[in-house]
């Protein structure tokens, strides 16, 4: 039997992480047959190109899945969030996506989130400590 090492601990130079998604979506891909994986990933930059809000995710089998969305402090409120999650979900349109799919948290953004037609499609209570995460898909007609 070969021997395994297990290494755990709170820093990844990128490699673990590339390796693990690069595998999961190969299994995916093999399992489901769907091969249409597109990344979806918008930036807002200032003049000096300095980022200022961005939006990272990806299409997969007619849904889109925003992994992140994050607008500076300095600029919130301002319709930078709703520009970002506009332009992604008509992006997903394009690609033949159906629904949209993310999470949030409490303290983060549920109530942005809901008021754009987003629906709670489940929720897990003390995560974080104090607070709790949402998980909401918005159907794209």
């Amino acid at each position: 039997m070969t021997r395994l090492r297990l290494d755990l601990g709170d820093r990844d130079d990128g490699v673990v992480e590339t390796a693990i998604r690069r595998a999961l979506h190969d299994f995916n891909v093999e399992t489901t047959g769907l091969r249409d994986g597109r990344m979806l990933v918008g930036s807002l930059r200032d003049e000096s190109g300095r980022l200022v809000g961005g939006l990272y995710g990806w299409t997969w089998g007619a849904t889109a899945f925003i992994d992140l969305l994050w607008v500076d402090a300095a600029l919130r409120d301002q319709g930078i969030g709703s520009r970002l999650l506009d332009a992604a979900e008509s992006e997903a349109r394009l690609r033949g996506c159906h629904q949209v799919v993310l999470d949030t948290h409490g303290f983060q953004a549920p109530g942005f989130y809901l008021a754009r037609g987003y629906i709670e499609r489940g929720r897990v209570d003390g995560y974080p400590v104090g607070s709790y995460q949402l998980h909401l898909a918005k159907p794209l007609t």
